[in-house]
């Protein structure tokens, strides 16, 4: 099982308001308790934190601001001696404008360092060389009055994209891999793992279907910049040949120490993911996103869950939530129907091959948190579209009720913690056998006892439609129902035990022909 942890928002262990390395290293008891084996933590390198540090200014590093490499050190042997694994959240296909590379790069067209990014004259009329849009708003091209070239970011401006054509990136990020790796680090997650390459000539997008036949880059002023994004068809900026070359390099890499390479590959179509991991001589996993896109319904659930394994294999991370999208009980539903909903997915995605990856404050049922626009930090925020921004599931992590949460002893934390009660805070939930807290934490627990069981059996779908999602693998069922009313599963006679009950009083309960479910009820069945 993993964990996400969005290290400035998850314990702050020397009082300055920020999330950081000693916060983290005292409450790793937290997450060895819950269940976790496998611990992912957001960037902590050197960054300005134009984008929360994924604009890393030295990939070899720990911000001051974070820790150290020594507390760093520390807390992956900690870590360890709990049955641990931590993996580094590694930026490859971009660096911030502060990187040396990139000022190197910026200040002398004769640099070495010039072919490390991607820069192209203006175009006849003075403009950008394409019209390739960025993720944050705007063109994804640069002017640089210094050397009249522009440079490509597909994110911010302040995110150069590094040329993955050039051998000299290609060397430079293996031994920013095997350095890591000696050192001690488990494996990483790879971002925007889709994106390294581009096609060569840097055409022009498409427009997307129904997009009509020419769009154009506002900027972000009236569309909103993601949706100013997302009107163009991605096919020559992203999931290009060749990137999975990158990824074969690196197994070679991560073999050596055991370790493992996990992909952001953010494609939504199950056939272009396949490739990234159906041979097993590249990326180990890449998340599967589609469940996180939702709306709600048992097809769909049903759908989402399916298509992924079915097309991709088992060799799917499946994301509960993440620090890019809201918190699950906020995005499907609110409240306690939110809750209780993320539990069924929750469940469902624990008995299916791969690996789930937690983040941090799910197994709480956390909700998103409102903040006023002029706290939020988030580029998309800033550069325009606040009700897209991400900020309001990356606040603080509510540790104990008091002063601070338990998250701080600072006056200010740096994102607010909002409204959060005493029954929101770790302290209270582990107390409480019916909390969210101890339910995830059963789940944990039922997933790793009956793993010997199904570890090498295929997935039966049961239930082809209707409100109940239900699947057995060898003598395990798992079954949540998505629907709005009461319903009941036929079983096949076999006898069972309810292992797992989103309804803790189910609990121990003996079943056979059929399995009753009242709404957002989830139950794993095992021997």
């Amino acid at each position: 099982m993993g964990y996400q942890v969005y290290l400035r928002s998850f314990a702050d262990g020397d009082g300055d308001g920020w999330g950081d390395l000693a916060g983290l290293r005292a409450r790793l008891e937290h997450l060895a308790w819950l269940g976790v084996d496998v611990v992912w933590i957001s960037p902590l390198y050197p960054s300005p934190l134009r984008d929360g540090g994924y604009d890393v200014a030295d990939y070899l590093d720990v911000d001051p601001r974070l820790g150290s490499l020594e507390e760093l050190g520390a807390l992956v042997s900690e870590a360890h001696a709990l049955g641990l694994r931590i993996l580094l959240d590694l930026v490859p296909n971009h660096t911030s404008s502060d990187h040396p590379w990139f000022m190197a790069a910026r200040g002398d067209r004769d640099s070495p360092y010039r072919d490390h990014y991607v820069w192209r004259d203006p175009a006849p009329d003075g403009g950008p060389p394409n019209n390739w849009p960025a993720h944050f708003g705007g063109p994804a091209w640069t002017y640089d009055d210094a050397s009249g070239q522009y440079w490509l970011h597909l994110f911010l401006p302040h995110q150069p994209d590094l040329n993955w054509q050039s051998p000299a990136v290609d060397e430079a990020f293996a031994d920013i891999l095997e350095r890591w790796l000696a050192w001690g680090i488990d494996g990483v997650r790879i971002d925007v793992a889709h994106a390294l390459v581009k096609h060569p000539d840097l055409p022009d997008l498409p427009p997307a279907p129904g997009q009509g036949d020419e769009v154009e880059v506002t900027g972000g002023s009236g569309v909103g910049v993601e949706r100013e994004f997302e009107r163009y068809a991605h096919v020559h900026d992203a999931d290009q040949p060749g990137v999975t070359e990158i990824y074969r390099r690196w197994r070679a890499i991560a073999d050596r120490h055991d370790a493992l390479l996990l992909g952001e590959v953010y494609l939504l179509e199950p056939q272009r993911l396949r490739r990234y991991v159906a041979d097993q001589d590249g990326l180990h996993l890449a998340f599967w996103f589609a469940p996180l896109h939702l709306e709600w319904s048992p097809a769909a659930v049903r759908a989402a869950l399916r298509e992924g394994l079915e097309e991709v294999g088992p060799w799917l991370s499946w994301p509960l939530a993440s620090h890019d999208r809201p918190r699950s009980a906020t995005a499907l539903g609110g409240g306690d129907l939110g809750r209780a909903r993320a539990l069924c997915l929750a469940t469902l995605v624990c008995g299916l091959p791969g690996l789930p990856m937690i983040y941090q404050g799910e197994e709480l049922g956390l909700t998103d948190v409102p903040l006023p626009h002029e706290v939020r930090q988030d580029p998309i925020a800033v550069r325009g579209e606040p009700e897209r921004a991400r900020d309001p599931g990356r606040t603080p992590i509510p540790w104990e009720p008091g002063p601070g949460w338990g998250f701080t002893s600072a006056d200010e934390p740096w994102l607010p913690i909002g409204d959060r009660r005493p029954e929101d805070t770790v302290a209270v939930q582990r107390g409480d056998l019916d909390s969210w807290l101890q339910r995830y934490r059963a789940l944990l627990a039922t997933r790793k006892g009956l793993h010997g069981s199904v570890a090498d059996e295929p997935v039966d779908w049961l239930a082809p439609d209707g409100p109940i999602v239900a699947y057995r693998r060898g003598p395990v069922v798992v079954a949540a129902n998505c629907g709005q009313q009461a319903a009941t599963l036929t079983l096949d006679g076999r006898h069972r035990i309810v292992r797992f009950a989103s309804a803790r009083a189910r609990e121990g309960q003996r079943v056979a022909e059929e399995l009753p479910l009242e709404p957002h009820e989830a139950v794993v069945l095992g021997p």
